[in-house]
């Protein structure tokens, strides 16, 4: 395995070197051998996990001195290479014609394959240096290519925010890996496996590990960098960041808190759990509010990043209390949620992206009525919103029916805060899901049904096959995976198997019957719900049909005897939001309203003003930017001391030393 992804590796940069040097031109060779890579990738992990394989390694005589390099694939670094090569494969090839209308194609070709290149390298790296390196390359990568459209100010505040918490986030990784490699001066993985650390030691490393993984997959509340560069990037870098990147982030977690750091304590479990639960909610709560596309799927990742933590939190839980076949559920769980977020996400995204090319809009309300010129976008959009809203029989409702299978038997749990945090979170993500169901009617209507809000929306046309496939392949994976869901968890078995050792797998039970605790336990048939389904549609059309007219009839719609042709008098995006903004906006978004209305006999018009924040920015960040801010303009006057001044600091820098020393004696 490790052989063959030496040929993806050298394509990768094979790519990237030709956008440095021939730029637009290199387009196709940029993407198509991007595509071939990935698809490589992609079939070499299924192969992998299917055939059960071992689990192979490699040294390399790169990195530090004297250790080396290594490598090492396994069944969880197989997973996520599957999902990484599967997703970055469509969005490929979903590029070779988006690309060119893409005003800034030069900035983008030759960091993309590099971007590919390092969310490849991260689950193979095996040693701290190798981890980290290939970390910041996926980085740096993404942060250039958030940087595509740079002349725009947005954008350049986007990318700055996301270098700053990127830096935060790998400082945190790098004081982590030193607690688990201690004074060995080993810093591979094998010589880490299981670390016996103290209780102390054991709660930084934990803190540190959420906070450095944490920060890249946009948990709450280090979320506030993913939703301005998720929309600021190209529709394609979007898709692969949001889709992809943010679980190569998970992957890092799982790899250090399940793998890495040893038996963790119950309580790690219950962090996480509150943390995922939190995170689902605020982000599908931020996601409601938005009018811009791009910046409300973005918010959508958050939420979807919050039910994969709910699942690991659990995983964590039942494996410290010894509850091994419900560990390996609730991580089977987060797994498959990981799949179908990159794939439903992803789509979305290009969908996103192929309403921008064809309108140069990414605000809803300037949208509208995009069914009839664009039906098939339409369609497959359509297909990614209800899979996103965990609705049947897509494969977004599989993964939270797994996930709730999970919380229903959290009352097996010994830990008092465990039982009354188990039930609080459930009804979390069931909000969530309520509440994505919602953000997604309103994303629908207002962008493909209705009347056109704009001329630009009037006047869009279809997209190209080459970026239509794509999508529809995204969309046949959504609804594959829901209707036989055992396709993908056969893949995930092996992994959970790895990580929650002691008990038996997950139960797939015979074709086409899902029932993971066994025979006696809840079951699922996507099969079965997809023919009921069909049926009753069938049925329901004929008896219309029988009884009713076989004519289709046409006429203006119903406007309570007030004919107004104009767009505006139709519902908006604020219009579906401000239900949920009056309930939850002045504890979520701290909302306020101005209202001006007229008095008797004026004529000019009312007015409405709202006023929304992010409580998490205004509490936590901006403060702290402000005190950074602050402690810079008095530091900065070290700049310009004189000589003695310099040596009378160094002299009392020197004695604060000594007696640091002296005291820890």
């Amino acid at each position: 395995m490790l052989t063959a992804l030496l040929p993806v590796l050298l394509a990768y940069g094979a790519a990237s070197l030709s956008g440095i040097i021939f730029g637009r031109r290199a387009q196709v060779v940029v993407y198509g051998l991007s595509a071939l890579a990935a698809a490589a990738t992609a079939l070499a992990a299924a192969r992998f996990l299917a055939a059960g394989a071992a689990p192979e390694s490699a040294l390399l005589p790169l990195g530090l001195p004297w250790i080396g390099a290594h490598f090492r694939i396994d069944s969880l670094s197989a997973f996520f290479l599957f999902v990484i090569g599967l997703a970055a494969t469509l969005i490929s090839v979903y590029a070779l014609d988006y690309g060119k209308h893409d005003a800034e194609a030069g900035r983008v070709l030759p960091f993309y394959p590099a971007f590919l290149a390092g969310m490849t390298l991260v689950p193979i790296a095996a040693d701290a240096f190798s981890f980290l390196v290939c970390w910041e390359g996926m980085s740096v990568a993404s942060w250039l290519l958030v940087l595509a459209t740079h002349r725009q100010a947005e954008t350049r505040n986007a990318a700055f925010l996301y270098l700053v918490m990127a830096s935060l986030g790998v400082g945190a990784l790098l004081l982590a890996f030193g607690l688990l490699a201690g004074g060995q001066g080993d810093y591979s993985f094998a010589a880490m496996h299981g670390a016996a650390l103290d209780r102390w030691r054991s709660g930084l490393c934990f803190v540190l590990i959420l906070i450095g993984t944490g920060s890249k997959a946009g948990m709450v509340p280090l979320h506030v960098w993913l939703p301005p560069a998720h929309a600021s990037a190209p529709s394609h870098v979007s898709a692969l960041m949001s889709g992809v990147m943010t679980k190569v982030a998970l992957y890092g977690f799982i790899r250090l808190a399940f793998d890495l750091a040893g038996p963790a304590p119950w309580w790690w479990g219950a962090v996480v759990l509150l943390l995922g639960g939190v995170t689902a909610l605020l982000g599908v709560l931020y996601a409601v509010m938005q009018h811009d596309l791009k910046r409300l799927l973005a918010y959508h990742t958050v939420e979807n990043i919050g039910i994969v933590v709910i699942g690991l939190g659990l995983a964590l839980a039942f494996r410290a209390d010894g509850l091994a076949l419900l560990g390996a559920l609730a991580l089977a769980a987060a797994l498959l949620h990981v799949f179908n977020h990159a794939m439903f996400k992803s789509l979305l995204f290009l969908g996103s992206g192929a309403v921008l090319v064809a309108t140069h809009e990414r605000d809803m309300e300037h949208l509208g009525g995009l069914i009839h010129p664009m039906p098939v976008t339409a369609f497959v959009f359509l297909i990614g919103a209800v899979a996103i809203s965990a609705l049947l029989p897509f494969n977004g409702f599989v993964s939270e029916w797994l996930t709730f299978q999970a919380i229903i038997n959290g009352a097996l749990l010994p830990q008092w805060l465990l039982k009354f945090a188990v039930p609080v979170v459930g009804a979390m993500l069931a909000l969530a899901a309520a509440l994505a169901a919602v953000c997604f009617v309103k994303v629908f209507g207002t962008v493909f049904l209705g009347r056109a809000r704009r001329p630009a929306a009037a006047e869009a046309k279809e997209v190209s096959a080459l970026m239509l496939a794509p999508m529809a392949g995204f969309a046949a994976i959504c609804t594959l995976v829901g209707v036989v869901p055992q396709s993908i968890l056969g893949l995930v078995r092996p992994v959970a198997a790895s990580l929650i050792p002691g008990g038996p797998g997950i139960e797939l039970s015979d074709w086409p019957w899902l029932a993971p605790l066994g025979p006696d336990h809840s079951s699922y048939s996507g099969i079965v719900i997809l023919l009921a389904v069909t049926f009753l549609t069938a049925l329901s059309v004929l008896v219309i049909h029988r009884f009713a007219s076989d004519r289709l009839r046409r006429s203006a719609p119903w406007d309570c005897g007030f004919p107004d042709p104009r767009p505006e008098t139709q519902y908006t995006a604020s219009s579906f939001a401000q239900p949920i903004r009056r309930i939850f906006g002045s504890i979520a978004f701290a909302a306020t309203e101005r209202i001006d209305m007229p008095g008797p006999g004026e004529t000019r018009p009312a007015a409405i003003e709202v006023s929304l924040s992010d409580p998490v920015w205004e509490g936590i960040y901006a403060p702290t930017a402000r005190l950074v801010g602050l402690l810079s303009e008095r530091l900065n006057l070290l700049q310009f001391q004189t000589i003695r001044r310099y040596l009378s600091l160094m002299f009392a820098a020197l004695v604060l030393l000594l007696l640091i020393v002296a005291v820890s004696q």
